[in-house]
């Protein structure tokens, strides 16, 4: 079975089912058309054929009718139609079924090879009865033509009756197929496309996902060290309120800067998120949103404090951030828990050296983020902090003895996303992150950062 173009094409456009192999009704309308006209033409061509062969005439129209009814197939199977069309040649009947039948056979989806041997049949059979037919008319008219002219005649009628159907069904065809391809790939795109959109709506979801998580811990970091600070020493005027006013009257006085403190830093990270011509996601996530390149992230893993710079992204770029905390703030941060009343001891290794602001910012973070842990869980307790400048990296690392005992804890709630926010800062640049208790009873965090931050984080 072969199955035309023109079948193909009316399927592809979704167009009404037809009966039977027929993909719209307008065409097997056209076809039974085309097959009566044909059967009749062949009926009547059939009469002079009955006289010549000495058969009855009713068998020549008989034969005519059926040659010419097979046009009706000739969407189902063009070589039957053509085959039938050289069968009748000898009979000089046909011509509407042989035209037809090679046009449709051209435009059809069949071998190029049996297309060229048909034709080259059926303009062979053409030729060898047109010739056989000049000659005889001539001779009877008592006129005898030269081979060349017979033949010459008779290449011209074979060529003319062929060539044009053939031609014009190449064309066709190939128009067909070119509007096919190009119809197959207008879909192709549109279903890429949508696998575009829905993959762009997932990467949006886990970008936004992302930015819930990069906010919560940014938002713990800035706040809950300054608010676990003024608790101890909220507990701690309590305390001595009564005892010693004037320790009292200190303590309020730290209370109160720490207050101050946090909402300065409170205030600067939602006027970030609040500006409209910046970027609430960072560059990194906006990436996976969008599928395109560009890739800037912060030292802790999230959106740069220096701004940042997206690549064939269509969204506007971030303005600068403000700078964030570093490691020459350590020693202020440290005095604060001293303050509070903790017993922390600070030890440098190293030269001191210029860092990236990611790698400082995630440094001074671990820092603050242990001391805060200590003032939680270990009230009392003495903390060491060390620091490490090396050749290539640059070593964190804050250590806690057992609590105090008789000493009452400042009861701080915990969330316990201290320990996973300062790995995922660390392990963002790279580093490596390590935390657990010690022997005797305390509590290790331990940091190792490169000394700069991976070329795909830092801010351009």
């Amino acid at each position: 079975m072969t199955t035309t173009g023109a079948v193909k094409e009316a399927g592809a456009r979704g167009a009404p089912t037809g009966p039977w192999w027929w993909a719209r009704r307008r065409s097997m309308v056209f076809d039974v058309v085309l097959a009566v006209a044909s059967a009749i033409e062949c009926a009547v061509e059939g009469v002079p054929f009955a006289r010549e062969a000495d058969v009855p005439v009713g068998a020549g129209v008989a034969l005519g009718l059926v040659a010419g009814s097979a046009l009706v197939l000739r969407r189902r199977w063009p070589i039957a139609v053509v085959l039938v069309s050289i069968a009748v040649t000898p009979a000089e009947m046909g011509f509407l079924l042989g035209v037809v039948g090679l046009y449709t056979l051209a435009a059809s989806d069949v071998p190029r090879r049996i297309t060229v041997i048909l034709a080259g049949m059926s303009m062979a059979g053409t030729l060898l009865i047109t010739f056989i037919s000049f000659h005889q008319d001539m001779r009877s008219d008592g006129y005898s033509p030269p081979f060349w002219v017979t033949t010459l005649v008779s290449s011209l009628m074979a060529i003319g009756l062929a060539a044009p159907s053939l031609l014009l069904g190449l064309y066709v065809g190939a128009r067909r197929r070119l509007v096919e391809s190009l119809r197959e790939r207008a879909d192709g795109l549109e279903r890429e496309l949508s696998l575009l959109a829905e993959r762009a709506e997932e990467r949006a979801e886990w970008a936004r996902n992302e930015e819930r998580t990069r906010i919560a811990r940014e938002m713990h970091d800035v706040v809950a060290h300054r608010v676990s600070l003024m608790v101890v020493h909220a507990a701690a005027l309590q305390a001595v309120a009564q005892k010693d006013p004037e320790r009292a009257v200190r303590n309020a006085a730290l209370v109160g800067d720490m207050g101050r403190q946090a909402l300065n830093e409170l205030r600067e990270m939602l006027g970030v998120l609040r500006t409209e011509d910046r970027l609430a996601v960072p560059a990194r996530l906006a990436e996976f949103a969008t599928g395109h390149g560009g890739t800037e992230v912060d030292g802790d893993g999230t959106a740069g404090t220096d701004g940042f710079t997206m690549t064939a992204v269509p969204v506007p770029a971030a303005a600068p951030e403000t700078d964030g905390p570093s490691l020459g703030e350590l020693e202020a941060l440290i005095g604060q828990s001293r303050a509070a009343g903790m017993t922390v001891e600070l030890s440098v290794e190293g030269d001191r050296r210029t860092y990236t602001p990611q790698v400082e910012q995630t440094a001074y973070r671990v820092v603050q983020e242990a001391l805060t842990n200590v003032h939680k869980h270990a009230a009392g307790a003495k903390a060491q902090v060390r620091l490490a400048h090396r050749e290539a990296e640059v070593a964190v690392l804050v250590e806690n003895g057992p609590p105090a005992e008789g000493v009452a804890g400042a009861r701080l709630p915990s969330g316990g996303n201290g320990l996973v926010g300062m790995r995922e800062r660390v392990t963002a640049l790279g580093g490596g992150f390590v935390s657990g208790p010690t022997d005797a009873g305390g509590f290790r965090v331990s940091a190792v950062l490169p000394d700069r931050a991976p070329d795909a984080l830092r801010p351009v």
